[in-house]
């Protein structure tokens, strides 16, 4: 099979990767529904337009599916966050290799860009099918979660338990900090999660690219209100 697949013609080539796209968006919807035992292979291939057989040729089973879709998810969510990421990352490790300190101020700004794109990122459409997978995935944790944790929520998490441990002046890998920076990603991700209790309570029809700026606006305030615990990190 591999073989077959080796021996495409680049158009051929074009063909099979233009399918394999429609399964991993039509999975990446229909697991975040259903959940992995609950999305038969007929409600998976019915959704990407394919035949039955495309699974095992492609993904080699439902599990490989499954898997490829998470991976899929990361991709994703990397052409938004991925030269933020990589931008800061370099910046922070120049000033370890200088042996120099993040100012608060460079830390505020660089908090206010992550959690900005993380609104941009999460309460609009697209996001929808894969705040479903995720929250299953959090609920009942499998081999996906474990690839999508290390390769895109653990990375940004740590990132920002830095940033947040040079704005309240503590260790970033003290249990304070790590639930801070819990509680500001909360901030931002509850405006999915809870859905149609935003649009209900803001009486917004929906969220559109006015209700972006309203939030990407809140999120900067979130950053400028966090500092130091007057009573002392817990």
């Amino acid at each position: 099979m591999n073989q077959e697949r080796d021996t495409q013609t680049p158009l051929a080539s074009a063909r099979a990767e233009i399918a394999r796209q429609k399964m991993l968006s039509a999975a990446l919807d229909v697991f975040g529904r259903y959940g992995f035992d609950g999305a038969s292979t007929r409600q998976l291939t019915e959704a990407a337009g394919v035949n039955l057989q495309a699974i095992p040729y492609y993904f080699g089973s439902k599990e490989g599916l499954y898997i490829a879709t998470a991976e899929y998810l990361m991709a994703r969510i990397d052409t938004h966050v991925g030269d933020m990421r990589a931008r800061i990352g370099t910046h922070l490790m120049t000033l370890d290799a200088a042996g120099k300190s993040l100012s608060e101020a460079e830390a505020r700004r660089f908090l206010t860009e992550i959690l900005q794109t993380m609104v941009t990122l999460f309460v609009g459409k697209e996001s929808e099918s894969w705040a479903r997978f995720l929250v299953r995935e959090q609920m009942e944790p499998t081999e996906a979660f474990a690839r999508v944790y290390q390769g895109i929520m653990r990375p940004m998490i740590e990132m920002g338990r830095r940033l947040i441990g040079v704005i309240l002046r503590e260790d970033p890998a003290s249990e304070h900090v790590r639930l801070r920076t819990f509680t500001l990603i909360g901030s931002i991700l509850v405006f999915r999660v809870t859905h149609a209790a935003v649009l209900a309570q803001m009486e917004w029809d929906a969220v559109g690219a006015e209700q972006v700026e309203i939030l990407r606006g809140l999120a900067a305030e979130l950053v400028d209100v966090l500092g130091p615990s007057k009573a002392g990190a817990a």
